[in-house]
This record gives C-alpha cells, sequence and structure tokens, in this order.
C-alpha cells in the first residue's frame, strides 16, 4: 500500500463521521457524486479507492483522525468488520487483534478454545499463545472447560486486548 496518501488529501477528497464511521465524498469523481458513501464491500470490510490505490476504510479513519496510517493492526472492538464508527476502532498489535477474533463458524460449544472431545468423552480447552496451541486440559463439564479456558486467558493478558471473551461470557451467563 503507498504511503503517500496524506490527511489533507484525504480531507479534500472524503468526509468522515466519526459517530456512523461511513465515508462520504466531497467531490464527485469515476462514477460517484459529491455526497455519495464512499466505499465498497470486501470480504466483510470496507475498501476505497483514492489516486488508483485501494484503503481498507479502517485504516484510513486513522489517517483522517489521527493524521497517519497506523504501524500495526486496527481491531474492530465489536468484531463487526465494516462498523467503522471512530469508538469502534483500536491499533493494536497482531496478537491483540487475533485475541479479538470472532469463534469460529465451525464451533459447536460456543466458547473460543473449548471442543467436545469423541473419543475420552470430555469438554478440551486449549489456548493459542504467539501461534503456539496450548493444551489446558480435559473436563467433565463445559462450565470447568470454560473456566479453566478464562483462567488461562487471564493469565496471558487476554482481558487487556479482549473486549468480549466468549468464556467470560459463558461463565457470567451460568453463575
Amino acid at each position: 500500500m503507498s504511503k503517500t496518501l496524506t490527511q489533507n488529501r484525504l480531507k479534500e477528497l472524503l468526509h468522515y463521521d466519526p459517530e456512523t464511521g461511513i465515508f462520504t465524498w466531497r467531490v464527485s469523481r469515476r462514477g460517484a457524486k459529491s455526497g455519495s458513501v464512499a466505499g465498497v464491500h470486501d470480504n466483510g470490510y470496507i475498501r476505497i479507492k483514492i489516486d488508483y490505490e485501494l484503503y481498507l476504510a479502517h485504516r484510513l479513519t486513522f489517517l483522517y483522525m489521527e493524521g497517519y496510517f497506523p504501524e500495526y493492526h486496527v481491531d474492530h472492538k465489536n468484531r463487526i468488520r465494516d462498523d467503522n464508527r471512530w469508538s469502534n476502532l483500536r491499533h493494536v498489535s497482531r496478537q491483540c487483534n487475533q485475541r479479538n477474533a470472532s469463534i469460529a463458524k465451525d464451533n459447536t460449544s460456543g466458547i473460543t478454545g473449548v471442543c467436545w472431545h469423541k473419543n475420552n468423552k470430555k469438554w478440551m480447552s486449549r489456548i493459542t499463545i504467539e501461534g503456539n496451541h496450548d493444551n489446558i486440559g480435559s473436563f467433565d463439564s463445559l462450565r470447568d472447560a470454560a473456566k479453566a479456558r478464562w483462567d488461562a486467558e487471564v493469565k496471558y493478558g487476554f482481558p487487556n486486548c479482549n473486549t468480549t471473551s466468549s468464556a467470560y461470557q459463558y461463565l457470567q451467563e451460568n453463575e
């Protein structure tokens, strides 16, 4: 991605509303009228083409609001990829961004890192730290597996990154 786009150039072309997270064109250009919403959806994210370069809208938000492109990742706190409200975005490390990932589509327990192991008929709990999978243990109850997962998240500092831990939510709902 070209880093030649400046905050001034961005603001010449687009207006950003921090309350809604929506960019609109200030000028008419290449099929887009002034005042129209900028960007197209791509894999859940919004991309905007400026001066022949495609940019992710959440990264443009930082340029617009703070005057720089983030060095690391931009995390959508609520995990909704096209929710680019300023209050929903934060500049984080790759590790922190991954810790706030959504639950996998094939997850059946509803808790990240917890699954049913058919062979030993127990709930398995695991966590990934810096790319290494750590098996926390096997448990008779889903609650015990969730508690072990939450304890591991606390141990490894996940609460500093993950705004909505599925293990924590499960424990709160099933006290």
